[in-house]
């Protein structure tokens, strides 16, 4: 990876949630300052510049000081696409393939359900229009594109009022010179639109998942690439010296013109940050595994870390419409951090089903109008309410008191749930505490068991502003002997963004027989693809001596459809090692299905080359160190039925090696720690909370 660059100057990252804007500014020593402040979905950068001046008067500094690195983390490709916030969008296709995006890949994910539903194309069928013009499967140029034609499809598009193209014709994988021509013709005679290609956003095989992946590119370039403009611009004339990296969904930083271009890749943005502080964390601790848990105020994710390193995945879905069911989405052929996510966080609301049971979520309060003790026009029970009716949050200190929550409002509000369950307020809050844990246990249960893992025993780090409050309870689900509650735990994913290195992964289909491979071929695709990385490490200010290549390649047996990831060194590929990259994949197919087959021929499908630059430095803040604390105060808190009387600590105060038995409560300013009974917590000299089930 390089040598590990020392801290220049003060660093700052911005995460912005579904609920919360969280902010990180690090000294050079080590030290941070935190804080968070409400979503503004209306217009984002008011939250942004709202919480780094929070960020900044707390230090005492100008913006000029802060001459490190300035990272951000975003939802807004996500909510343009849940919430359908994008511009009017076509897609162009090849002659004869227009019902791409409504055949999908005819995968019923519910076998048995009749009224199985798909959320519905960001592309509607009056703006799906085709050429006449034919790729090869090799390749070859069966057909070039018809400038005329292609120029007066733009026109028309102009005229309709459509400012984005999708353009995604057939085998361009393999060739995009029709793709090129196309989209050189269109722009001469429509310069205003936004035009994707496949062959550069998505070039791999297999129609509907390219055509779905570069659609949302080109239905979300005209929101994000005015929004990174404007935030660099707004930062440049506060005095940052620095233009920002953004996070992407693979767990890396690229520049502003890479992310504005490809805004596709920035999808799991915010929550990839939160698998690499995980990551750094299992590193400080040496954990060779361990499970990331980030409940915020929306959703829930949780992400395995093996040998300290998240799992990434070439493939993911957005807009999951039934039951957070795999197929029920649309399909993303970009690499991310692999990882499920739920909608359950703290805004989570809570309600009665049709069979009189009670659920929690998906539906979320958001920050707009939030839960209701924010008293901020919520009238639905949500997770967040239900803490601060067992006293697990203490509505005078919420944000240090910065936030005056309602509790009588959220009392209320669960005393009409308990009502129609037949129970008082606060055994319904009691109920939709055990039903969120339930919820995201259950969601790792499948995501660690779909990839041949034991969730049990692994250490669980847990973050985000509602993780440390559930994820005990979490952990007895999943049978984990121990929580790790890092510092900074409420805005560890604006952290990971700190720790994140400068990170670019490019994909290239190629269908051959592994015994037929053209090497040269291969090699010129894999040296295309390292040029290109090169480029967007130098924009994110990597000079080449500090870039490291990685080289992957998706395999199968022949006959086969699914095609399974092998890591081999650049060496394999260089000497044209047909033996090498055969024993790569058969021990990456064993570990998944247990066999070989050495008698089937291979194929290789796809490369996948990660540029990477150099892991930013992280030092840990100075340890704490002073007498054992003693409890604050103590308050009645309701997770049991039996609402003991708890100690209740500030965290800032906790000595190193003090140890604390629950039932206990852990304050600090933008999240609470609860350590159930049977738990002991201890402080461990990074910071962190350590927690062990006895």
């Amino acid at each position: 990876m390089g040598e590990t660059p020392a801290l220049r100057g003060h660093a700052l990252a911005v995460d912005i949630g579904g609920t919360f804007t969280d902010v990180v500014l690090r000294a050079p020593d080590g030290r941070s300052v935190t804080d968070k402040t409400l979503t503004t979905h209306r217009n984002l950068l008011d939250g942004f510049f709202r919480a780094v001046d929070l960020a900044l008067d707390r230090a005492g500094i100008a913006p000029a000081a802060v001459d490190d690195v300035t990272v951000h983390a975003t939802t807004l490709v996500t909510n343009a696409v849940i919430e359908r916030r994008g511009p009017p969008t076509a897609l162009v296709t090849t002659k004869g393939f227009r019902d791409v995006l409504r055949i999908r890949n005819e995968h019923r994910y519910d076998m048995f359900d009749p009224q199985i539903e798909y959320p519905d194309p960001l592309v509607p069928p009056e703006l799906t229009f085709a050429l006449d013009e034919r790729v090869l499967a090799d390749g070859r140029i069966a057909r070039p594109v018809d400038a005329g034609e292609a120029a007066a499809l733009a026109r028309d598009l102009a005229a309709r009022g459509v400012q984005a193209v999708a353009l995604c014709l057939l085998n361009a994988y393999r060739n995009g010179a029709n793709e090129a021509a196309a989209r050189e013709a269109m722009r001469r005679a429509a310069p205003a639109l936004h035009i994707a290609l496949s062959s550069e956003v998505s070039p791999q095989i297999r129609e509907y998942p390219r055509a779905s992946t570069t659609v949302m590119n080109a239905y979300t370039q005209p929101v994000v690439a005015p929004y990174l403009a404007a935030l660099s611009a707004e930062l440049s004339r506060r005095g940052f010296p620095n233009r920002p990296l953004i996070m992407l969904s693979n767990g890396g930083v690229v520049g502003t013109q890479v992310a504005g271009t490809f805004p596709v890749r920035m999808i799991e943005s915010g929550p990839a940050a939160g698998a690499l502080a995980a990551t750094h964390f299992s590193e400080l601790l040496g954990a060779d595994r361990l499970l990331s848990f980030d409940m915020g105020g929306t959703t829930a994710k949780a992400c395995l870390i093996l040998d300290r390193k998240p799992l990434v995945a070439g493939e993911f879905e957005v807009d999951r419409r039934y039951r957070f069911k795999p197929g029920s989405g649309f399909p993303i052929t970009i690499p991310s951090v692999d990882m499920i996510e739920i909608g359950a966080g703290g805004g989570s609301i809570a309600r009665i089903d049709n069979l009189g049971l009670l659920k929690v979520g998906p539906r979320s309060a958001g920050s707009e109008p939030g839960p209701v003790c924010y008293g901020r026009g919520g009238t639905e029970p949500t997770v967040t309410d239900a803490d601060v009716v067992l006293g697990l949050l203490d509505a005078d200190r919420f944000l240090g008191g910065d936030m005056q929550l309602d509790g009588a409002g959220a009392e209320a509000a669960f005393a009409r749930l308990g009502d129609r369950l037949g129970v008082d307020a606060v055994t319904a809050a009691r109920g939709v505490f055990e039903v969120v844990c339930e919820n995201m246990a259950g969601a790792a249960r499948a995501h660690a068991t779909d990839r041949g893992l034991d969730w049990r025993g692994l250490p669980m780090l847990a973050f985000g502003g509602a993780g440390p409050v559930h994820a005990c309870r979490v952990a007895e689900l999943l049978d984990c002997a121990q929580v790790i509650f890092p510092p900074m735990a409420s805005v560890l994913s604006a952290f990971g963004t700190l720790v994140s290195p400068v990170r670019l992964d490019l994909v290239r289909s190629a269908l051959d027989t592994l015994d037929t491979l053209d090497w040269d071929a291969a090699r010129a695709l894999i040296a295309g693809m390292a040029a290109e990385g090169r480029a967007a490490l130098a924009e994110a200010g990597v000079a080449e001596a500090g870039a490291t290549f990685s080289l992957g390649v998706d395999c199968r047996y022949r006959g086969q459809q699914n095609e399974v990831t092998a890591e081999i060194p650049m060496a394999v590929a260089e000497a044209g090692d047909a033996v090498a990259l055969r024993a790569a994949f058969e021990a990456a197919y064993e570990a998944l299905y247990g066999i070989r087959l050495p008698d089937v021929a291979v194929e290789v499908v796809t490369w996948r080359l990660a540029a990477r630059g150099p892991i930013p430095a992280a030092p840990p803040p100075p340890l704490p160190g002073g007498a054992a604390a003693a409890p604050r105060t103590h308050r009645r808190v309701a997770v049991e039925p039996a609402a003991p009387e708890v100690p209740v600590y500030d965290r800032a105060a906790l000595a190193v090696g003090q140890r604390i038995a629950g039932p206990a409560i852990i304050e600090e300013r933008e999240t609470t720690l609860v350590i159930l009974r049977g738990w002991t917590a201890q402080v461990h000299a990074s910071g962190a909370v350590i927690a062990e089930r006895g």
